[in-house]
């Protein structure tokens, strides 16, 4: 699908807003201070490349824009600033998510998003372009697109901060292996949200550090828009990387707490073992089926050899108490 909007500025102010689909790119070629939004949705990828390339968007960002999983990134052309980055669909509370890519081709009078299923910042902007009019500023809308996904993102994290303290609290008072897994599986999803967030933080500053004098000149402040962007990314990395650590912590509480009642356990066995072995070498001895035994034509011999194994048993015992119960 491929719908735009048409900006055509008139000079007592009555402006002209027109919207529908590719026949509306020939009136803005044809109306020099005219400003146009075209976004592209699901569109094929031939068809799509075709139209970029009229579009005079360079077949490099048309690559990038394809290419199964391509990073995040930020380019400036001779014609538009390519703005590529992670947008979602769908941020669940257990930082389950469901992303896309979504291209943004800043140029002159002209914003072209490219997208290949419905966008939540998109459909929100594209009713609203006009109210904030934000159409002459091609850049600046193109960075609010953005901010508006990367404040989804922050509000997930956010929300999911709760249940990282229920965790907390949990581990705390019956630590069990259903927190573990839990824990290790927020810390796998965490590393990748990490790994996005982080893509998505150098792309605002590369480009807050090399801003295109064309975004520059245009209509509102992009400069400060950018500073504003890039604090959200700086926040929402610096957020998920806390929570991983804090998942991390947990998780070697955890190792620690099992290895310490393990030591624990294995420190009982091998008390026990000790205070039985005397003893069991004293049977063994006079459990021998020789002739020549002096002590086994003894009258108290029975006796004499349980006292034996009462004393080192109770001796043994009290060594043990003394170097570990302490």
């Amino acid at each position: 699908m491929i719908r735009a909007q048409l900006l055509i500025p008139a000079a007592d102010g009555n402006d002209k807003w027109l919207q529908g689909g590719v026949e509306l790119v020939q009136q803005w070629r044809d109306l020099p201070g005219a400003w146009i939004w075209i976004d592209l949705e699901g569109e094929a990828e031939e068809k799509e490349r075709n139209f970029l390339l009229e579009m005079d968007c360079h077949p490099l960002a048309i690559d990038d824009l394809q290419r199964f999983r391509h990073p995040p990134k930020t380019e400036n052309f001779i014609s538009n600033t390519l703005l590529l980055y992670r947008d979602i669909t769908e941020f669940n509370v257990d930082l389950t998510i469901t992303q896309m890519t979504l291209a943004l081709f800043a140029g002159d009078r002209c914003l072209i998003s490219c997208h290949e299923s419905p966008s939540q910042a998109i459909n929100h902007y594209w009713s609203s372009a006009r109210s904030e009019n934000l159409l002459v500023s091609p850049g600046l809308l193109g960075v609010r697109i953005m901010r508006f996904s990367v404040t989804h993102y922050l509000d997930g994290m956010l929300l999911f901060e709760n249940r990282l303290d229920d965790l907390e609290d949990a581990m705390q008072e019956s630590p069990n292996d259903a927190l573990m897994r839990d824990l290790i599986a927020y810390q796998s999803r965490l590393r990748k949200l990490k790994r996005i967030y982080s893509y998505h933080e150098r792309l605002i500053q590369n480009l807050r550090l090399e801003i295109p004098q064309r975004l520059i000149d245009e209509e509102g402040d992009i400069e400060h828009a950018l500073q504003d962007l890039y604090e959200r990314c700086e926040r929402l990395h610096g957020l998920c990387t806390m929570y991983y650590d804090i998942c991390g912590d947990l998780i070697n509480g955890y190792l620690s707490l099992t290895s310490h009642s393990l030591s624990n356990t294995i420190r009982d066995l091998t008390v026990l073992t000790a205070l039985f072995m005397p003893p069991t070498l004293i049977v063994g001895i006079y459990g021998m089926n020789f002739d020549h035994m002096p002590e086994l034509h003894w009258p108290y011999g029975y006796f004499i050899v349980l006292a034996m194994l009462v004393v080192i048993g109770a001796a043994s015992a009290l060594w043990a108490y003394r170097k570990w119960m302490r």
